[in-house]
């Protein structure tokens, strides 16, 4: 898949991240995650085959994102928080085609990327929390709605069970060396009405929408998993 540069503000063009090295980071993270963990992924085959989706992540632990990348069908480029990208460990980010946003302002840089591999066909991949926490939805910001109602790309709802139950022994911020973790994945929805509308409204409704999609989605992966 070409990428082809965006337009951003008065007129710019911005890159968009490389497909073929969020394909790299796809192989890397299959090596890790199944390597240092066991995990259990379940409904893969929900993500859609061809064209944009978003994957919406919930976000409990610092391996969330790397799991999901490595468990995924589909090369995954995530929003990930700037103050990630400082020295190799940004470098390397950013050439496994991750995405640098700055998440205290309207990171205009960063919407356009993002729009930009949706635009291509590609999956981006969002924590719709804004940042780690209980992992459990309660509380969305608005940019799933926006990129998904400006896209019209389908929501896939992705549950990360596991991560933060336990600390391991020798590496107390990671769970525990192959332990479990289960990787859900739901059916694919529109966030919008429809109607094609954009307003402030229209995105507040899409939000209330995507929140309850995956609300459920994780009540029924805890179920199904019995975690």
């Amino acid at each position: 898949m070409r990428r082809h540069p965006r337009r951003g503000e008065a007129g710019r063009e911005v890159s968009l991240p490389s497909e073929r090295g969020a394909e790299v980071g796809r192989r890397i993270g299959v090596g890790l995650m199944h390597g240092l963990w066991r995990p259990r992924v379940l409904g893969a085959w929900r993500v859609p085959a061809t064209g944009p989706a978003i994957l919406a992540v919930n976000h409990s632990h610092n391996i969330d994102g790397p799991m999901v990348m490595g468990v995924a069908p589909r090369p995954t480029h995530f929003l990930i928080k700037k103050e990630a990208f400082v020295g190799p460990l940004g470098s390397f980010l950013t050439g496994i085609g991750q995405l640098e946003v700055d998440r205290h302002t309207t990171d205009r840089t960063a919407i356009t990327r993002a729009l930009g591999v949706l635009d291509a066909g590609g999956v981006l991949g969002i924590f719709p929390e804004g940042t780690r926490g209980e992992g459990d939805f309660a509380s969305l910001r608005a940019g799933l709605a926006y990129f998904a109602v400006r896209s019209g790309s389908p929501v896939v709802p992705v549950a990360v069970l596991g991560s933060s139950e336990r600390r391991g022994r020798l590496m107390q911020g990671l769970p525990p060396l192959r332990s479990r973790i289960d990787v859900v994945f739901g059916d694919p929805f529109d966030a919008g009405d429809g109607s094609g509308r954009r307003t402030r409204r229209a995105l507040d409704e899409a939000t209330e929408r995507i929140q309850k999609q995956l609300t459920a989605h994780l009540e029924n992966a805890r179920r199904l998993t019995g975690r």
